[in-house]
């Protein structure tokens, strides 16, 4: 699978973006997407995920109730829509595919983007 993050920029604190990643090679509806960052000077961390077919998705603390996940089949894409950004949401934004067996299984992701830069200013 290949994967294509787009969507980053810089945004006031407060702002909103939306980030996609078009997927690519394979059939995407046998896979579970990921959203991870990773911020300057840390390790990557996870964002949020969504099973095969969209009725699934989590979060990490940071994004409860500010970012929603969503995917689009007929588009081989997926989304992030973040809200009420802040500047500790900067980072760069990577989104992942892991078969949809391993859905909330564990954080191993066999596909990878090539990230998307989010600058959130104060």
């Amino acid at each position: 699978v290949q994967l294509q993050a787009s969507g980053g920029g810089l945004v006031q604190t407060g702002g909103y973006l939306r980030l996609s990643c078009a997927a690519s090679g394979r059939k995407f509806s046998d896979y579970a997407m990921g959203w991870f960052r990773q911020a300057p000077g840390t390790e990557r961390e996870f964002v949020a995920a969504i099973d095969w077919s969209g009725k699934s998705t989590y979060y990490a603390d940071s994004a409860k109730g500010r970012f929603t996940i969503s995917r689009d089949n007929a588009k081989n894409t997926v989304y992030l829509q973040m809200n009420n950004l802040k500047p500790e949401d900067t980072a760069v934004y990577y989104c992942a595919a892991q078969p949809a067996s391993r859905y909330r299984l564990g954080q191993r992701y066999d596909y990878w983007g090539q990230g998307t830069l989010v600058t959130v200013s104060s």
